[in-house]
């Protein structure tokens, strides 16, 4: 399944803005103009859909409460909202399903959030009365949760719950990593850093587990010098994970590495590409080619088809946020691109124009046509900073 469709009211930077999604996305803006935030829509989303450990309020309190979520532009309506569609195919003339939530503080007493529109359409038919209903507003307590994060309510629809729980956020830190011994600390839920990254390995099943090292191994030997084989080891006295590679050496059996030696580079390219493995819903990628070559930077939008081609989940989507001029020089014809464009009224969501479409399809590539706008008409300014 896929989310076809986004719309937005009073969500961060963005005080209205609604935008289509196909199975590649990618999110091109200037420096806080709104990239991760767009982000963490789906994963405020993955959060509240959670019957256990998760749910509305968490999703709210985990981002410091609804003054830091909402919109600095919203004056007066102060409410929240977040609308999606999802459908099995990305050019579907009408959406499978249509989940709106919107919620604001409660505006007196504990400050609660309360939802103030819920409603789930599948194939144009509402499933059940638009939130508030008259359960509701005889007990107002019901509308501190969503009817998304109860069980006993979602039945009909959750299949919408189950897709937005599979979404992934990937924005590896290697030196979590590679101190995570050191480090010692509680893993982030959900783990968006890859600190835990070696415990998801551990856990797959020894099959899969190879099958995914090996298609990674492949990779690894035509991007990093020397590189041979890389191999999952298990310590025998503590217990711990790691990854092991072994590099051309002048040893006969070359020398091996374990993760703790590893490039930051090396360590970004082996999260990538477990992540593009793992799941089957949405795969959210920020900046991923921080810490690469360009020359290797410039293959991701390949080796995310690819990689992705070669599974029965195809259809996952991916939604990749960049600056790089060279991830974005060969990005296929069919996959989206948004320009994030900042106002006085809030960050506005676009596709490329028509001018600029067709700049594109005369043969300048997205980055010629796109990243200009990003730059700030104060930038060649900075080298005079003292």
């Amino acid at each position: 399944m896929l989310i076809t469709h986004v719309a937005l009211k009073n969500w961060r930077n963005f005080k209205s803005a609604q935008f289509d999604m196909g199975k590649r996305v990618y999110l091109i803006g200037a420096n806080a103009s709104g990239k991760s935030n767009l982000l963490d829509v789906f994963r405020f989303l993955r959060e509240v859909s959670k019957a256990s450990g998760g749910g509305l309020q968490k999703a709210v309190e985990s981002r410091g409460g609804i003054t830091k979520l909402r919109c600095l532009q919203a004056r007066k309506d102060t409410e929240v909202r977040i609308c999606v569609h999802l459908s099995e195919d990305a050019d579907a003339a009408t959406p499978t399903w249509e989940y709106t939530l919107a919620f604001k503080a409660e505006g007196k007493g504990e400050q609660r959030i309360l939802v103030t529109e819920e409603r789930v359409v599948h194939q144009g038919k509402e499933l059940f009365p638009p939130r508030p209903d008259e359960q509701d507003h005889k007990d107002t307590l019901r509308l501190t949760q969503t009817y998304l994060e109860q069980v006993n309510n979602n039945r009909e629809f959750r299949a919408i719950s189950e897709h937005l729980q599979d979404t992934t956020y990937l924005h590896l830190v290697p030196q979590l990593l590679k101190h995570a011994d050191e480090i010692s600390g509680k893993l982030i839920e959900n783990d968006p850093f890859g600190q835990g990254l070696l415990q998801r390995i551990a856990r797959t099943p020894v099959k899969t587990r190879e099958a995914r090292l090996r298609r990674i191994q492949q990779v690894l030997a035509q991007a990093v010098p020397q590189f041979s084989e890389l191999e999952f080891r298990q310590d025998r006295v503590s217990g711990l994970p790691h990854l092991a590679a072994c590099y051309q050496h002048w040893r006969p059996h070359g020398a091996w590495q374990l993760e703790d030696q590893f490039s930051a580079g090396t360590l970004r390219l082996i999260g990538l590409l477990w992540a593009l493995q793992e799941g089957a819903g949405l795969l959210l990628l920020e900046e991923p080619e921080l810490s690469l070559n360009d020359a290797i930077v410039g293959h991701i939008p390949l080796m995310v088809d690819r990689v992705l081609r070669k599974r029965s989940a195809f259809a996952r989507q991916v939604l990749i946020s960049t600056h790089s001029e060279a991830l974005l020089k060969d990005v296929a014809e069919d996959a989206t691109v948004l320009y994030l464009e900042p106002t006085n009224d809030g960050t506005r969501v676009r596709p490329p124009t028509a001018e600029e479409s067709a700049q594109i399809a005369s043969g300048l590539s997205v980055s010629e046509v796109m990243l200009p706008l990003t730059r700030t008409p104060q930038v060649a300014q900075l080298g005079l900073f003292t």
